[in-house]
C-alpha cells in the first residue's frame, strides 16, 4: 500500500507539473491569437453587380465570388425592394433604406431624400472622416447627377466617374477594376465600393437571360477575382481585417426585363466574407437595405438610431 502511495503522489505531482507548465502557455496563445485579431484594422470592400439573378449565377462559373462564399456567409434568396429597378434599389443598397425612405422610385431619381439618408460611404465621412472613402462606377447617376447630388456624394474621398454607355459597358468595367485594383496597391482605403454594371446591360440588350448573360457575369466574377487578388497582395495586408460584401439592385425576368413584383425580380444574392464573417447561409432572411449597415458595422461605426436606417448586420460575428 505504501508504494502504490507513493506512486500515486509522484504521478499527481507530475501532473500538477504539467497543467502549471502547459496551460497558462496554450492560455496565453489563445489570447494572442485573439488579441492580432482584435488588433487588425477592420476594412470594407463592397462589389455591387447589376441585375444578377441568383438562380442564372448558380448556374455559371464563378469560382472567385464561390471562393468568397465558402470563407463567408451566402444566399440566393435576399430580397430587394419594389419597384425593382435600379434608381430605388442602388439607392437601397447604399443608403440602408427602403424608397419610402430615401425617395427614390425610379430611375429619374425624383423625390431623393439623400441628405437625410446618405449613402454609407459619405455616413463614414459624417462621423469618421479619418477614415478612406473610395468609389467607381460607370452607371453614371451613382456617381454624378445634374443637380450635383448623385448617389455616391461628393463627400467620399476618391471618385472615379465612368460612362458605360459611353465606353461600352464590358470596357468600362474593366476600367473600373484598374481603378480599383491601383487605389489598393498605392493608397490606404479603409471603404471602397466598386459599381459593375455589364451584366444588367448585356442582358437589356439581348432581351434574354441566355448565353451573353451568363458570359457576362462570368466576366463580372473574373473582375471580381482581380480586386480580390490586389487586397490579398496589399503588403499590410496581414495587418487588416478585410470584409468583403457583394449583391445586386434586383433580379430580371426571361426575356431580360425587372422592375416588377414578381420572385424573379425581386430575389438577390448577398455575399459577405472574411475573417470576421459567419459561415454558412445567415440566420435571418437578408434584404438589400442590409448591406450598407454591415459595413458600417464591420468598420466599428455605431448605427445611430436617429439614421433610422432599416438594415441589420448580415453574417459577421
Amino acid at each position: 500500500m505504501g508504494t502504490l502511495s507513493d506512486a500515486t503522489r509522484l504521478t499527481a505531482t507530475l501532473l500538477l507539473a504539467l497543467t502549471t507548465a502547459c496551460g497558462p502557455a496554450q492560455t496565453d496563445q489563445a489570447s494572442d491569437a485573439e488579441a492580432a485579431q482584435i488588433a487588425r484594422t477592420p476594412k470594407v470592400l463592397v462589389i455591387g453587380i447589376d441585375g444578377v439573378r441568383p438562380d442564372v449565377l448558380a448556374e455559371v462559373a464563378t469560382p472567385n465570388l464561390d471562393a468568397l462564399a465558402a470563407a463567408g456567409t451566402f444566399t440566393g434568396t435576399a430580397r430587394t425592394g419594389y419597384p425593382s429597378v435600379s434608381g430605388p434599389g442602388w439607392s437601397s443598397f447604399l443608403n440602408g433604406v427602403w424608397p419610402e425612405k430615401h425617395g427614390v422610385t425610379d430611375n429619374e431619381f425624383g423625390g431623393k431624400r439623400y441628405d437625410l439618408y446618405p449613402d454609407f460611404l459619405t455616413r463614414i465621412e459624417q462621423v469618421r472622416p479619418e477614415l478612406s472613402t473610395f468609389v467607381v462606377a460607370d452607371w453614371l447617376p451613382l456617381v454624378r447627377q445634374d443637380d450635383g447630388k448623385p448617389t455616391v456624394s461628393n463627400a467620399v474621398d476618391v471618385r472615379h466617374v465612368l460612362d458605360g454607355y459611353e465606353l461600352g459597358w464590358a470596357q468600362a468595367d474593366a476600367r473600373s477594376v484598374k481603378l480599383t485594383t491601383q487605389h489598393l496597391a498605392t493608397a490606404d482605403p479603409d471603404a471602397l465600393f466598386v459599381y459593375l454594371g455589364n451584366p444588367d446591360e448585356t442582358s437589356h440588350e439581348h432581351r434574354s437571360i441566355g448565353t451573353e448573360y451568363r458570359e457576362a457575369i462570368a466576366l463580372a466574377d473574373s473582375h471580381v477575382g482581380e480586386i480580390v487578388a490586389a487586397v490579398r497582395a496589399r503588403a499590410s495586408y496581414d495587418t487588416e481585417d478585410w470584409l468583403i460584401i457583394s449583391s445586386t439592385d434586383h433580379g430580371r425576368t426571361s426575356t431580360g426585363g425587372h422592375g416588377g413584383n414578381s420572385d424573379e425580380e425581386r430575389t438577390i444574392y448577398l455575399l459577405v466574407s472574411g475573417a470576421s464573417a459567419d459561415r454558412g447561409a445567415p440566420a435571418e432572411p437578408a434584404f438589400v437595405v442590409d448591406v450598407a449597415v454591415t459595413a458600417l458595422v464591420h468598420l466599428g461605426i455605431a448605427i445611430d438610431p436617429a439614421w433610422q436606417l432599416d438594415g441589420k448586420p448580415v453574417g459577421i460575428r
